[in-house]
C-alpha cells in the first residue's frame, strides 16, 4: 500500500512537469489573443497597479518638489551673496575711480605754473568748526610737518582758505566764507582766454550767506565787470600764489554812492564737502615783499 501511494505521487509529479512544460511551450509561440487565464491576470496585476501608480506618483513628485525648492533656497541665497559682493565691489570700484580723480586734479594742478614754485603738503580734514559765523577746519599735518601760519590752502578745484593757527601735529584753517573782518585776498579777474586783467582788481572781503558767494569789493565801478568771469588770487601779499582760482562772479552791484562795485564769487571749490588739501608754502623773497597795507588777510 505505501508503495503504490510512492509510485501515485511520482506519477503526478511527471504529469505535473509535462503540463508545465506545455504550458510554457504554448506561451512562448506566437500568438494572436491571449488566453483567458493570461487575461485575468494581466487585468489583475493593471488593476493592482492602477491603484498604487497614483499615490506613489504623488509621494514621488512632493519629494521632487521639496528637492527643487530646497535647491532653488541654495541658488537664491547664492545669489543673493553675489549680489552683495557686486554691490560692495561696485561701490569700492566708485571709492577708487573718485580717489583716482582727486589725485589725477591734485597732480595737474601742481603741474601749473603758479605752483611750481611753492613747496606744497598734503593734508586730510579731522575736524569742522560747529560754529556757523565761523568756518574753521581742523588738518592733521603741524608744524612737526613743516606747516606755518598764513600758509594758502586749496582744493584741485580751488582756493578754500590759509592756515590760520598750527600746532605740533595739527592746524587750523580758516576757510575764505569766515567772516572775520580781517579775512581779505587781493584777487583779480580773468578774461575768456585765461589772462589776468590788471584794471579788474579788487578784495574779497565777507561773504554772503544768502547768496553762498564771496563779497569780491572795491572794483572801481568804470571797470566792466561781468556774470561768469573767473576770479582768481592777485598774489599780492605773499601767502596766496598768483593765480589760484576763486571761483566765478554770480551778480554785480553798485555801492549807495556809485564809485564802487561788489561781485559776488560762487567759490569754486566745495566748502562744505572737504575731506584731503592742499597746503602751499610761501617763498622766503615773497615774504620779504609782503606788504602792510589793505590786503590785511593775504
Amino acid at each position: 500500500m505505501p508503495q503504490f501511494f510512492s509510485n501515485k505521487r511520482l506519477i503526478v509529479l511527471l504529469v505535473s512537469i509535462i503540463v508545465l512544460v506545455a504550458l510554457i511551450g504554448f506561451s512562448m509561440k506566437e500568438r494572436d489573443a491571449l488566453t483567458l487565464p493570461e487575461q485575468f491576470f494581466k487585468d489583475s496585476v493593471g488593476w493592482i497597479q492602477s491603484i498604487f501608480y497614483k499615490p506613489a506618483q504623488s509621494v514621488a513628485g512632493f519629494f521632487e518638489n521639496v528637492g527643487e525648492m530646497k535647491d532653488m533656497y541654495e541658488e537664491n541665497k547664492l545669489l543673493k551673496s553675489r549680489l552683495q559682493e557686486y554691490a560692495k565691489q561696485s561701490e569700492e570700484l566708485k571709492l577708487v575711480r573718485s580717489e583716482n580723480e582727486r589725485l589725477q586734479k591734485e597732480l595737474d594742478i601742481m603741474d601749473t605754473p603758479e605752483l611750481r614754485d611753492y613747496e606744497v603738503y598734503h593734508a586730510s580734514l579731522i575736524a569742522r568748526s560747529p560754529d556757523r559765523w565761523n568756518d574753521f577746519l581742523t588738518l592733521n599735518k603741524g608744524s612737526q610737518d613743516g606747516i606755518e601760519t598764513n600758509m594758502a590752502v586749496i582744493t584741485p578745484e580751488g582756493l578754500i582758505g590759509k592756515i590760520k593757527n598750527v600746532q605740533p601735529f595739527s592746524s587750523t584753517v580758516q576757510l575764505v566764507s569766515d567772516l572775520d573782518r580781517t579775512n581779505r585776498i587781493a584777487a583779480m579777474v580773468q578774461d575768456e582766454n585765461g589772462k589776468a586783467l590788471e584794471k579788474v582788481f579788487g578784495t574779497i572781503e565777507g561773504y554772503d550767506p544768502e547768496k553762498k558767494a564771496l563779497m569780491f569789493n572795491k572794483i572801481p565801478v568804470d571797470v566792466d565787470v561781468k556774470k561768469g568771469q573767473t576770479v582768481i588770487t592777485a598774489g599780492n601779499g605773499g601767502i596766496f600764489p598768483r593765480g589760484l582760482i576763486i571761483g566765478k562772479i554770480v551778480d554785480v552791484k553798485t555801492d549807495e554812492v556809485g564809485l564802487m562795485q561788489t561781485a559776488y564769487v560762487k567759490p569754486a571749490a566745495d566748502l562744505y564737502d572737504v575731506y584731503h588739501v592742499m597746503i602751499v608754502e610761501r617763498s622766503a623773497q615773497e615774504v620779504q615783499n609782503e606788504p602792510t597795507d589793505e590786503e590785511g588777510g593775504e
